[in-house]
């Protein structure tokens, strides 16, 4: 015969393992990164691959979803397009929409000028996110209005190892 002690004992580590389980299915999509700092992000756009470099070391490298018109660079607002060039990343958000996100500085001075002259507005809010996994979900594998998608999982990694003023470089 199994004692009240004993049953309240198993009760307690039973009550502990659920609170265990259930702190770790809550746990915070802020993660921390003390390896070697990401000098630079390289997106290739064709491969559907980013690349989170320590000078020439790959650090990371994610597969990605783009815009749902890949192909080319974003002239114009609702293009479908994720842009090419040279841009930094201009800030964090923590309350995204799309879990977490890293602001791209497009559109720059270039882009804007050339929008002008096209009589196009170059649009803007590109970033690097997580889900919503509806979308995901749909088949499509470019599905964004222009901005890089990872998993959020992934994106959690990435907000936690690239910082404000990271150059990413987005390749055809």
């Amino acid at each position: 015969m199994v004692s009240p002690r004993k049953i309240s004992s198993r009760a307690f580590v039973i009550v502990l393992l659920a609170l265990g389980f259930s702190g770790l299915a809550s746990c915070s999509k802020f993660k921390t990164y003390d390896g070697p700092e990401v000098t630079r992000i390289v997106l290739l756009k064709e491969a559907r691959e980013m690349y989170l470099m320590h000078n020439e070391t790959v650090l990371a490298n994610y597969t990605v979803n783009l815009g749902f018109a890949p192909e080319g660079d974003k002239e114009a607002q609702g293009d479908g397009k994720t842009p090419e060039g040279s841009y930094l990343i201009d800030r964090k958000n923590p309350n995204s929409e799309y879990h977490l996100s890293l602001g791209i500085s497009y559109p720059d001075v270039h882009d804007q000028e050339a929008a002008r002259e096209a009589g196009e507005d170059p649009g803007g809010d590109i970033f690097i996110h997580g889900g919503p996994t509806e979308r995901r979900d749909r088949g499509r594998p470019d599905w964004t209005a222009g901005c890089i998608a990872v998993s959020d999982r992934e994106i959690e990694t990435i907000y936690a190892m690239v910082e404000v003023g990271t150059v990413i470089d987005i390749y055809p």
